[in-house]
């Protein structure tokens, strides 16, 4: 029986760790937080994970234990991580015990600024349909799949999303170091996570380390569109084998992408350039690991998206509406073009939410310019408490229209921005709504559906 602890068991990846481990013959799960929320606190409940009590308790960490897993809001001193210490036993981060699972699997790793999961994304989509097991950890949720990590004894293949964010409290180094790919893919780099990495120089350094991680004869499947990347390629070691990549052939025909293949049309359900090339990404991925490119085409044609991935949540003839995590500008503008090839008869609403802390920090700022100019309306929302939150520097509409520029309208107060979406005019429209976090509690759904009962 292997017993498993996790301190701060109720975090986004750690509380799908410590399912995915219960599910597992001879395992026995454990866990700790000072506080825990949904819908961390509804999955663990009903999988009979959820502690009887909040808060730390050295006296759970003894001897009998195989493992404890650290997350990201443990701190340093935390009760139970020092009783670990001190009684010797073997302690683990979140990607740690990932790559310990995996050790003896083929590792398929999806790195990038963007894209990261929907290419994992689609790659576990066709394993699926083809029922070739795989282990995996993904960041959001996926249509078939009822949890976001997935660890078994059968399965010789691990498709994991490779986040370049800081591995634990105690472990500066990106989560995706800690991975080792045999199969490693990078969507590109644009900058991002500044309180980490405070300059671009630093941000791209980390790229590089995970090329040099690659086990040995392992594949890089890269976007040769990124110059970082080339740059990057051009000092690989010479065992790892190169597959670029770029945006296939396609067409946009009466609101529906149709990828252009040697043999045929495909029509997805999906649309936009960087969707296209993490498409492509995907392929390359399943091919080696033997899977045809006719067999991966008829199976992607009916992918429907990652969750919060330009996610479609309401629609009437007037009006469509959709969702995205998009946060950073290269993802901000991306994502405002593809939805504009998309619709190019439509008028499109783009509304942002600042939320991240490199979004909400004044020296970045400036890198938002320009990233909305493709939208016909474009409405940004801040929330000066998350910024004090933070405790970052705050700063004024007149600061975040500057950065942005071109008709950009600023709202710092929720219930502006509200009122301002209920007057505009929404006939023949795409509405876009991007944020990493919810607009101050705003439910995107429920507005989505009152906007389109008014037309």
């Amino acid at each position: 029986m292997q017993r498993v602890h996790f301190i701060a068991i109720g975090g986004a990846a750690m509380h799908n760790l410590a399912i995915a481990l219960s599910k597992k013959p001879n395992y026995f799960v454990t866990g700790s937080d000072d506080e825990i929320f949904e819908p961390s606190l509804s999955h663990l409940k009903e999988h009979g994970l959820l502690p009887e009590q909040l808060g730390w308790f050295p006296e759970r960490i003894h001897k009998g234990l195989s493992a404890v897993i650290v997350g990201m809001h443990a701190k340093a001193d935390n009760p139970e991580l020092l009783r670990a210490k001190e009684l010797g036993l073997k302690i683990y981060s979140f990607p740690e015990y990932l790559y310990y699972q995996t050790r003896s699997k083929t590792r398929i790793v999806v790195g990038g600024s963007h894209g990261k999961t929907t290419t994992t994304a689609m790659i576990l989509y066709v394993l699926q349909k083809l029922k070739i097991n795989a282990d995996y950890m993904v960041g959001a949720q996926i249509e078939g799949f009822d949890n976001m990590v997935k660890l078994s004894y059968e399965s010789r293949i691990a498709v994991f999303e490779g986040d370049e964010y800081s591995t634990s409290p105690l472990d500066p180094r990106p989560k995706f170091h800690l991975y080792q790919p045999h199969i490693a893919i990078l969507t590109g780099i644009a900058w991002d996570h500044i309180n980490v990495f405070p300059t671009f120089e630093e941000y791209v350094e980390q790229f590089k380390k995970f090329t040099d991680l690659i086990e040995f004869q392992g594949r890089l499947i890269y976007f040769e569109g990124d110059d970082n990347l080339n740059k990057i390629v051009q000092h690989l070691r010479p065992d790892i084998v190169t597959f670029p990549y770029n945006t296939p052939p396609y067409e946009v025909r009466n609101g529906i992408t149709y990828l252009i293949t040697k043999k045929r049309e495909v029509p997805l359900k999906i649309f936009g350039e960087h969707n296209l090339q993490n498409l492509t990404a995907a392929r390359i991925a399943c091919h080696q690991i033997g899977v045809n490119d006719e067999d991966f085409y008829t199976i992607i044609s009916d992918f429907p998206g990652a969750s919060n991935r330009l996610q479609k949540i309401a629609e009437n003839h007037h009006v469509t509406v959709f969702k995205d995590f998009a946060h950073s500008p290269s993802k901000l503008k991306a994502t405002i073009k593809a939805v504009k090839q998309q619709y190019p008869d439509k008028k499109l609403i783009a509304c942002m939410e600042l939320h991240t802390f490199s979004s909400l920090t004044e020296d970045f700022l400036p890198q938002y310019y320009g990233s909305m100019s493709e939208a016909d309306i474009a409405l940004v929302y801040y929330d000066p408490e998350v910024i004090r939150q933070k405790q970052l520097k705050e700063f004024s509409p007149t600061d975040v229209k500057k950065a942005f520029r071109k008709g950009v309208e600023i709202f710092n107060k929720k219930e502006d921005l509200l009122t301002k979406l209920h007057e505009l005019n929404y006939e023949n429209t795409v509405v876009l709504f991007m944020s990493s976090g919810n607009f101050s509690g705003i439910n995107i759904e429920e507005l989505a559906n009152e906007l389109i009962e008014n037309q």
